[in-house]
């Protein structure tokens, strides 16, 4: 037998959880119970590590008070032993909702009246509160973005109004550090969109160690389109947003990098002249006050240098070059050691892995080796040289917990129970609280010993969740894998706990299937886990398959629909739902799929170029061409319009109204400043100008999230319905 007709005949099925305890089982989930928390795990209040490594701080309300307070825990008995910040002793600050200890840990940043901007930003008022002295006092104004303490505690930096300041700790003395700043125009110090949503970060300054030197990036938007939203409000006019967003093809704002010397008050400008770049995704200084390292990128994404600055002296030097035939990934996992040799993360041999380089950029070793990636990493611990880390080599569905020697040797696997495995360490990585869940384990935080990964105590173990659900009607999720275009495809499966196999059903496919993503992973559920199980309850079955280009199984199958985003996973769906469809308890004639953002443009575009395939389709908040969506995301894997026009085209949407066959729900809302509702406009005048019947949802003032109030409880309630009516009916035959 081939190794391929084995593989296809394992199936790993998990759920004995809930299998065990079908006869005792006697409510349906609903949806108002999905959408209104009832299932929702309890979570670790998020903590912050002191400098002794022994205790931790969190942020929360005390139940007589009614106040926010920040409490001093200790990690080996996880119980409180000092109140450091009583906010019953400051009621005029209303919603604290987080905090900053100053290096030394005698002051503390506290951040409240939070005012969101976009997917990361955010507007807040800002305190300092001396430890010592119990004194508060505001650090300025209401509308401060990325305050930041300087290494040394002196100095607090933030940006108002697209200019970059710092103010002395302990006098209170503001010194600003640009003067042309101005909004759809000049950014100093923070990202302008685009960065923020695709590069993933808001805060566009550094502080050297010393904190001698402030290095910012500079974003001149000028020749940036501008795109408007109308805002609805409760008003008796609407009013426009208006933002600087670069669409595929389209001018990004040109950025320049500086630094800042606070001993003689002078900012030059880096030239970077030498190696031609459009994007600085990440600056980071060195153990070294002296040396800034600087990574620039090509347009198309594909070449990146790792660049090395001296702050007195401006000259600059390559100490690393990456390419890649498709993308080169940008990541937060640059670390400096002591000697200011560095780990860097690369794919350049078919995997995620880590290498060591010297102050240099000359190549040391490569830690890690395998057909695994190394999913996340999380230091390294100068007392014992040794580096801490995840990975999926124990299979793409898992995560793990790993610590190896610096010198790539006695690796240590510090998580046993197989699911997914993540670690918060404290400041001197003698402990971790580890994240546990599985597709039958609600999450579980526990202490560790970071040396061996002992389990020292329990934390929180969600019985309480476990013990509620066992009253609930929920089906066994199935995972296997699918033999589909020459690929094994991982896939998982939700049917009736009570199948009857002389019955036909329905199915539903939920995918999502944007580059490096997955969604077939052994981890605990989310809502929409618990809304397929509701739908499975109905009579339904669920399947999810992740295509070629998801993540997890390697740089080739990551990379391989580049240039031709909706191709290979479009095809990869289809032809799964054929499969799908030969089960002999499948109604081939009534397969649905669904997807939200990527998923919805994967679901519109399945429907479209399915050939009757599938019978339905919800489609939210979808891209239905990629020359709507931002230059950053797009061109990394599409390239430019201008020089890849056949690859924008022909597996668009919007290009495929004509061959739809079935029904199509498109859901979007107008406040989306990701996913524009322009999307979801355009497409519904094809569909439109097509003659083609379909139903539409718009959720006005809603974001790329469409949540608050009511509004998922509203939306999940009209898409069952729709399910109900296209999918499910007639019923499952006999």
């Amino acid at each position: 037998m081939r190794r391929h007709d084995v593989r296809a005949l394992l199936t790993v099925i998990i759920g004995v959880f809930w299998t065990i305890n079908m006869g005792s089982q006697t409510r349906e989930l609903t949806l108002a119970e999905i959408w209104t928390g009832t299932f929702t795990p309890t979570g670790l209040k998020s903590i912050k590590s002191m400098r002794d490594g022994a205790h931790f701080t969190i942020l929360e309300r005390n139940d007589s008070t009614g106040a926010m307070e920040i409490n001093r825990y200790a990690y080996a008995t996880g119980n409180k032993d000092s109140v450091l910040f009583d906010g019953s002793n400051f009621p005029a600050i209303q919603g604290i909702f987080a905090y900053d200890f100053s290096p030394d840990e005698r002051g503390i940043l506290i951040k409240s009246q939070r005012e969101g901007i976009y997917r990361r930003s955010y507007y807040a008022q800002h305190y300092f509160y001396d430890l010592t002295s119990e004194v508060i006092r505001p650090v300025e104004g209401n509308h401060l973005q990325e305050v930041t303490f300087s290494p040394d505690g002196r100095f607090l930096s933030f940006v108002k109004d697209n200019n970059l300041f710092y103010q002395e700790v302990q006098t209170g003395k503001n010194v600003q550090v640009t003067v042309d700043g101005r909004f759809n125009e000049i950014i100093n110090g923070k990202t302008d969109w685009v960065y923020e949503e695709e590069f993933g970060f808001v805060r566009a300054h550094q502080w050297s160690s010393d904190g001698q030197y402030l290095a910012f990036l500079r974003f001149d938007e000028t020749q940036v389109p501008e795109f408007s939203m109308d805002v609805y409000g409760q008003g008796l006019y609407p009013n426009q947003d208006v933002f600087k967003y670069p669409k595929a093809g389209e001018a990004n704002a040109s950025v320049t990098l500086l630094i800042h010397d606070l001993n003689n008050g002078q900012t030059k400008s880096v030239d970077l002249s030498a190696w031609p770049y459009e994007y600085i995704p990440r600056i980071k200084w060195s153990k070294s006050p002296r040396y800034l390292s600087v990574q620039l990128m090509n347009r198309t994404q594909d070449h990146l240098f790792l660049l090395q600055v001296d702050a007195q002296t401006n000259l600059t030097k390559m100490l690393l070059e990456e390419r890649d035939s498709a993308f080169v990934d940008v990541h937060d996992d640059l670390t400096f050691l002591n000697d200011n040799s560095f780990i860097w993360p690369s794919e350049k041999d078919g995997w995620r892995h880590l290498y060591h380089y010297d102050a240099q950029g000359d190549l040391i070793q490569q830690l890690t080796k395998g057909s695994y990636d190394v999913t996340d990493f999380y230091g390294f611990n100068p007392r014992l040289g040794r580096l801490y880390f995840q990975s999926s080599k124990r299979g793409s569905r898992y995560r793990d917990l790993y610590s190896m020697n610096i010198s790539g040797s006695n690796t240590i696997r510090l998580s046993q129970r197989k699911g997914t495995n993540s670690a918060d360490y404290n400041a001197d990585f003698s402990h971790l609280i580890q994240t546990h869940s599985s597709v039958s384990t609600p999450p579980h935080y526990s202490l560790h010993s970071g040396l061996d990964g002992q389990e020292l105590r329990v934390i929180e173990d969600n019985s309480a969740l476990s013990e509620t659900l066992v009253n609930y009607a929920l089906n066994p999720k199935t995972f296997d894998s699918i033999w589909v275009n020459g690929h094994w495809l991982n896939t998982y499966t939700i049917k009736p706990a009570n199948l009857n196999p002389e019955k036909k059903y329905p199915v539903l496919m939920y995918q999502y299937s944007g580059p490096g993503s997955q969604q077939v992973a052994d981890r605990w559920h989310n809502a929409n886990d618990y809304w397929h199980q509701f739908l499975v309850n109905q009579g339904m079955i669920v399947v999810c398959v992740d295509g070629r280009g998801t993540g997890l199984k390697g740089r080739d199958f990551k990379k391989m629909t580049q240039g031709k985003l909706g191709k290979y996973e479009v095809e990869d769906q289809i032809q799964a739902a054929k499969q799908i469809s030969e089960w002999s308890f499948v109604d081939p004639e009534h397969i649905g799929i669904w997807g939200w953002s990527y998923g919805g443009f994967m679901s519109a575009n399945c429907l479209f170029q399915g050939q009757g395939v599938f019978s339905t389709a919800i489609s939210v908040a979808p891209v239905t061409s990629w020359r709507y969506y931002d230059t950053i995301y797009t061109e990394r894997y599409m390239g430019l319009p201008q020089e890849n026009s056949v690859g924008y085209d022909a597996y668009a949407p919007l290009d495929h109204v004509q061959n739809m066959q079935g029904n199509l729900l498109i859901v979007h809302g107008t406040a989306d400043d990701n996913v524009h509702v322009q999307n979801s406009m355009r497409l519904i005048d094809a569909l439109v100008s097509a003659n083609k019947e379909f139903d539409w949802l718009i959720y006005p003032d809603k974001n790329h999230g469409i949540y608050g109030g009511y509004t998922r409880l509203h939306l999940y309630r009209k898409m069952t319905e729709f399910l109900k009516e296209h999918l499910m009916h007639p019923s499952p035959l006999e």
